[in-house]
């Protein structure tokens, strides 16, 4: 067995061999400027932009015409919170999010807040999930938007979008969500659920990291937040990362034919990873609902036991206590007191996410190795 085993998916995702091959030309022969006009060089990479628009198109059920290419989901975010804040903020300055989103969302929320905006916070239950009454009650004259991601990054948990859209709609208020957990592991149709504006990040599902994208719904405008030559219809200036976007294109093309038949086998190991840890490990539980969740996520409370050992001592295992973009903060997750665990309950849990690689062996190996941790942990605690 080789080691070690990569179950951490979630922060980031291996590349693809097909994304590389289809990204390789385009860092060596064409190499072109996409927004060169009057040579070759300039068409075939204008061409590979389009093609790569489509697929993204494709899997999220929109038109290439509603797709902006950025660097990730983070700056898809911010243009997409910040862009609606400055074009609406004349209607009104009131934001509605969820108290367990991505930093990406909070913090963008917080800066605007500075700037005037005030942000509503919705509380989540023991599972991890929203009160959709609730939410729908938080909504005043003023509000301009309702950001909801489409899927928990720790604990998993999904969100109904198109029911918070219908919400969203009936009061005349725009809905966003980070979708950039749900892109490439479950089916994405902007247009049934009724979704304005969607983020999403390559790297999470087999592509290069430095590129996202965001969905914005045909007609809807929002205010640039980089300024510079007016690319992609004036909203994202800056030279395209031809390469780059070649690479989401395809990571997208490859999710778009494997997405039923991943989903199935991804979640049967999920399956096995769980029963085999909780049916040997007394005391052990699933934080967040298990239900409605991604198929290759769980998180697990190993009770209280120092999560740092643990994770320092299941090293061959490479997994988190909470978020990659989280990871500089020594406090317990935020996403997991939410859910009411205490410090030590949150400190002793761990984020398990499956991937395209992950094979049944790694599952057996992984469940006799944290096993055995655990077992030697709980001897020497006494």
């Amino acid at each position: 067995m080789k080691y070690p085993i990569y179950m951490d998916y979630n922060a980031t995702t291996p590349l693809d061999k097909e994304v590389l091959v289809a990204m390789l030309p385009y860092l060596t022969e064409h190499f072109g400027n996409a927004a060169s006009r009057f040579h070759v060089f300039g068409w075939k990479a204008e061409e590979a932009i389009s093609i790569a628009r489509q697929q993204v198109a494709d899997l999220l059920g929109a038109s290439e015409k509603e797709i902006i290419f950025t660097s990730g989901a983070t700056e898809s975010v911010n243009l997409a919170i910040k862009g609606v804040y400055e074009a609406l903020n004349r209607k009104g300055n009131h934001i509605i999010t969820v108290e367990t989103e991505h930093k990406a969302v909070l913090d963008t929320c917080q800066h605007l807040e500075k700037l005037g905006a005030e942000i509503t916070l919705v509380p989540v239950d023991s599972e991890g999930n929203i009160d959709l009454v609730l939410l729908e009650n938080s909504i005043r004259p003023t509000t301009i938007l309702i950001s909801v991601m489409a899927a928990n990054n720790e604990i998993g948990v999904t969100y109904p979008l198109k029911t918070i859209a219908q919400i969203a709609h009936r009061h005349q208020v725009l809905f966003h969500s980070d979708a950039t957990q749900a892109v490439g592991k479950l089916p994405i149709d902007v247009i049934a659920d009724g979704v304005d504006l969607l983020s999403l990040s390559a790297h999470k599902f087999y592509g290069p990291k430095g590129v996202g994208a965001l969905y914005i719904r045909k007609k809807l405008s929002i205010v640039a937040q980089q300024d510079g030559g007016k690319h992609e219809r004036g909203l994202r200036s800056g030279t395209l990362n031809v390469a780059g976007i070649v690479g989401l294109g395809k990571a997208c093309e490859i999710c778009r034919q494997n997405i039923p038949e991943e989903i199935i086998r991804i979640q049967n190991l999920r399956n096995l990873l769980e029963k085999g840890i909780l049916e040997a490990i007394p005391g052990t539980k699933i934080n967040g609902a298990i239900a409605q969740r991604l198929p290759n996520t769980t998180n697990i409370c190993f009770g209280k036991i120092d999560g740092e050992k643990l994770l320092m001592s299941i090293n061959q295992i490479a997994v988190s206590n909470g978020s990659a973009c989280n990871s500089a903060s020594t406090e317990p997750s935020y996403v997991l007191k939410a859910l009411g665990l205490d410090d030590d309950s949150a400190y002793g849990s761990i984020r398990f996410s499956l991937g395209r690689m992950t094979k049944g062996e790694d599952i057996e190996v992984a469940v006799e190795h944290i096993i055995k941790v655990v077992s030697q942990m709980k001897s020497v605690s006494g």
